[in-house]
Order: structure tokens, then C-alpha cells, then sequence
């Protein structure tokens, strides 16, 4: 599979079920040249016609499938940008 082809795949994130977008780059090792993470744009910034706040840096370990059209992750939506805080309990 090449870059080309990660780039139209959604990424999903089986925690939660939330699309988190779509592959823009990704991170090697330069030594081994094994992929090391996935990066998926952040949510844009508010206010604001170009760029984005951040990115979402998806280890690679995180991966648990490639399909025909998504990429399935599995990652604690707390660690995500904009991310669920746990519940307290009373």
C-alpha cells in the first residue's frame, strides 16, 4: 500500500466510534524505515481560514486494521484533541 492510497481512507477510532479524518502523513524510522505513526490533521482553529490547531499523532502500535475504505484505531478518546473527560462518579 502506498501514502496515495492511506490518504482516502477515514480513520476511525473503535474507543468510541469517532471519525477522527483522514491520513495527511505519517512517520518512519529513518534506520529501518518502518512507519512509526499515522498524522491526521487536528480540528481547525476557530475562527480561522487556513491551518489547524494541531495534528493527531497516531502511533503506529495504535493500528489494529487497514480495510477497503477506513482505518481502524484504537486509541483513549481522553488522549484525543477535544477528547471526553471521565465521568465522576458521586
Amino acid at each position: 500500500m502506498r501514502l496515495f492510497d492511506c490518504r482516502s481512507k477515514e480513520v476511525v477510532n473503535v474507543c468510541d466510534c469517532r471519525k477522527l479524518g483522514y491520513v495527511s502523513d505519517v512517520e518512519f524510522c529513518p534506520e529501518t524505515g518502518l512507519i512509526t505513526a499515522l498524522i491526521i490533521p487536528g480540528p481547525p482553529r476557530l475562527f480561522s481560514c487556513r491551518g489547524k490547531d494541531h495534528e493527531i499523532v497516531i502511533p503506529y502500535c495504535c493500528v489494529k486494521q487497514i480495510g477497503e475504505e477506513i482505518i481502524l484505531v484504537e486509541i483513549n478518546p481522553r488522549e484525543l484533541p477535544g477528547g471526553r473527560p471521565e465521568k465522576q462518579e458521586r
